[in-house]
This record gives structure tokens, sequence and C-alpha cells, in this order.
């Protein structure tokens, strides 16, 4: 992958040198990358690897996740705050994961606490134990399993 970064900046470069312009703009840096990203991109089968710009684009999937399912738990909580009586059972459940990495496993339980309604409370020894408080256990535990599932596979894009 950085041969694949390094050869597109040289492409970079190379359009530029071939602009030849009398002042330097960063338009045409700009425009020589997207270039050499195509080029690189038709010619990805030679390199024996994936894409470079993959992982860049998993990482915007990944955050563009989490926006999503912060904003749908943050409607959930506002909902459960607004209504005149608190009807909600608080409960704690297991949930075996998928990842194996400490990277992988730390980002899962840091996305999961981060949006609103559910905490990881504890992650057991081996890692693939996660112990979540939720809300409203009966209600959203299969929404929160959903949730889960989506940020693993999203999480194992950008890794693997």
């Amino acid at each position: 992958m950085a041969a694949q970064f390094l050869l597109n900046l040289f492409i970079a470069l190379l359009w530029v040198l071939l602009k030849d312009e009398d002042v330097l703009r960063w338009q045409t840096i700009v425009v020589g990358f997207i270039v050499g990203s195509v080029i690189i991109y038709m010619m990805r089968r030679f390199f024996g690897g994936r894409f470079y710009l993959h992982r860049f684009l998993s990482i915007i999937k990944l955050i563009l996740i989490f926006i999503s399912e912060t904003i749908q738990s943050t409607i959930v909580v506002i909902k459960h705050i607004i209504t005149p009586k608190i009807n909600i059972e608080p409960g704690i459940f297991s949930y075996k994961t998928i990842l194996h990495s400490e990277w992988e496993v730390t980002t899962l339980a840091l996305l999961l606490t981060l949006t609103p309604g559910s905490v990881v409370m504890e992650v057991n020894e081996e890692g693939n134990v996660f112990y979540i408080h939720a809300m409203d256990i009966n209600r959203y535990k299969s929404d929160l399993e959903k949730s889960l599932k989506t940020f693993e596979k999203a999480i194992m894009e950008v890794t693997r």
C-alpha cells in the first residue's frame, strides 16, 4: 500500500511538471493526485494487494455508520426522557464478538459506549466477550446486537 501511495505522489508530481505553470497551484496538485489515483486504481491488480484508498473509504464508512447509530440512539433516549412515565427495564447482557485484536475490541467498545443508551461495563480477559448495560434491555437488546454486528463488520473492513 505504501508503494501505491508513493507512486500516486510521483504521478501527481509529474502532472504538476507537465502542466508547466508559472506558479504552483494547489488545484493542480489535487487534480494530479486524483489522476494518479485513477491510474493506480486501474492498475491495482499488478500490485498484488488492495487499492490503498480502500482503507480510507472504509474509515469514512465507519464514521458515517457511527454518526447514524448515534442519531438513532439519541432519538430513542430523547423519547424516553420526554415521556412523563418512565417505562424502562435497564439490564446487563453479554455479547461475544468476532473481533480479535486489541485495537478492534477497543474501538468496538468505545463506539458502543459513545452511542447513547448503552455502556460497555467490562470486557473479559480474552477480549472476546463484552458485558453491556442497556437502558431498556427488553425493547432494545436486539437493536444493540444489530448495531454491534454493523460496527464489527465496518471495523473489520478498516483493519483487515
